[in-house]
């Protein structure tokens, strides 16, 4: 059993490693992202909802993503444990994490964080946006991105350190040497 958070700055290869690693423990890989985005194609009450947020320029609150969060990890595939990327973001949506997984008498077992030398991932979002012609990703975009990561998510990693839950490795390399460091590191948190 494998419960996990996964937490990485903007270009640090979250999506990428997130699917290994869930293939590795045969865990589902939960983004909130991608749940808000299948509600609102699919037009479910929720997918309205947070369309009209959105459109808006508005944030998703914690509400509604604690419990859409709730009841995803509340689905029969999450019983071996899951992943979770892009939540919890906010201090409030860790109590409410802990508050869910007390219900079903489970724990946190690891919470990673890659690690990535800022100026080379900011060097790798530029050719990427170069390459896919994503001409709004200009350094500043890409820099304030990650100022707002570090900003939201450093008191959510010393949180987990205090716990004894926080995992970090180094996210750039090979993609394959990434996952070797991952699964070494989350492995030695298993025993």
């Amino acid at each position: 059993m494998m419960r996990l958070i996964i937490f990485g700055p903007p270009g640090a290869g979250k999506g990428t490693q997130a699917s290994r690693i869930a293939e590795h423990y045969g865990i589902p890989a939960i983004s909130t992202g991608d749940i808000f985005r299948a509600n609102i194609k699919n037009e479910t009450p929720l997918g309205l909802q947070v369309k009209s947020i959105l459109a808006a320029g508005g944030y998703v609150s914690d509400d509604i993503t604690n419990a859409i969060v709730a009841v995803r990890l509340a689905e029969a595939d999450c019983v071996p444990g899951f992943l979770l990327d892009g939540y919890p973001r906010t201090s409030d949506q860790v109590v409410a994490l802990d508050t869910v997984l007390a219900e079903h008498d489970g724990e946190l077992d690891a919470v990673l964080e890659l690690t990535v030398d800022e100026d080379e991932v900011v060097g790798r979002l530029l050719r990427r946006a170069e390459i896919e012609g994503r001409a709004d990703d200009t350094e500043e975009v890409i820099r304030e991105r990650m100022a707002i990561y570090h900003a939201q998510t450093a008191p959510l990693a010393a949180l987990y350190a205090d716990r004894g839950l926080l995992v970090q490795v180094d996210g750039l390399g090979e993609v394959d040497e990434v996952s070797d460091r991952i699964f070494a590191a989350l492995d030695v948190k298993q025993h």
